[in-house]
């Protein structure tokens, strides 16, 4: 059910106004995310704010927001998932301050058995594209969408790991994103899980930390990212990343996919 109590198609929610929010933060939210994202103590331009750069993709948690709006308003039901994720740099996030962000739903796709929702925001600073697979939510004749990109071919140009700390979720979803599948053993066992899973957004940052060092750059140097999110992460685990040319990336746990169709680019 729509806000206004009006039961709405999938499609229908296509072009629609999640709003304006403006949202403000401190220094030490920039290094507590860096730190929830494996930014060790001794990485001092991260986690010291004499030096502080803060990374791009801190911005998402200041758009969460958006894609919560889109669940509150009832575009789907608590069995959607984050299916992927877009985020592009216009510019460097300042120490502290405030990001004015304008949320929409973009495209909606018709897989049959579920529908994908496309939450766009935009800033002066960024703009980022959630993708919500909603399942059940499907089946009215709409456009399937793009197909997913062809895997990267050849031997990797390199390869890189990070292994997340066992603390990890604990401190991502002090950044806003507390469900409890993340916190919470009887949680995430009811959704098949043996023990909390780290945050999606959490693995897709956690892995630019290496993919910078394989660039040869900073990770505030990102310019671009996507990756899909084909597995979980408990924390502790050591990601795996493998890289090949343009910045094709993707990520495992011990040979099993986490992320897939990865994106990462650097300035």
């Amino acid at each position: 059910m729509s806000s206004t109590g009006t039961a709405l198609r999938a499609d229908q929610w296509a072009g629609r106004s999640l709003g304006t929010r403006t949202a403000g933060y401190s220094e030490t939210d920039a290094i507590l995310y860096a730190l929830a994202v494996g930014a060790s103590a001794e990485d001092l331009d991260l986690v010291f704010e004499d030096r502080l750069r803060v990374l791009p993709s801190f911005g998402l948690t200041l758009a969460q927001w958006a894609p919560d709006e889109l669940a509150q308003q009832g575009a789907f039901d608590n069995r959607a998932v984050h299916g992927a994720q877009k985020l592009s740099v216009l510019r460097q996030l300042p120490r502290s301050g405030e990001i004015t962000m304008s949320a929409r739903v973009g495209e909606v796709w018709d897989k049959g058995s579920a529908a994908v929702f496309e939450v766009v925001v935009e800033s002066d600073f960024f703009t980022a594209a959630w993708s919500i697979f909603a399942p059940g939510f499907g089946g009215f004749d709409g456009d399937r969408g793009p197909s997913a990109p062809p895997v990267p071919e050849g031997v990797p140009a390199a390869t890189d790991s990070i292994r997340t700390m066992p603390n990890q979720a604990a401190l991502y979803r002090l950044l806003g994103d507390r469900h409890h599948i993340h916190i919470d053993p009887a949680a995430a066992q009811r959704i098949g899980q043996q023990r909390p899973i780290l945050h999606g957004l959490a693995t897709l940052a956690t892995a630019t930390l290496p993919l910078a060092r394989l660039a040869g750059t900073h990770p505030a140097d990102l310019a671009e990212f996507a990756g899909r999110f084909s597995g979980v992460v408990f924390p502790g685990d050591e990601i795996k990343v493998r890289t090949w040319a343009e910045g094709r990336f993707d990520a495992a746990v011990d040979g099993r996919s986490v992320i897939t169709d990865g994106l990462a680019v650097f300035r």
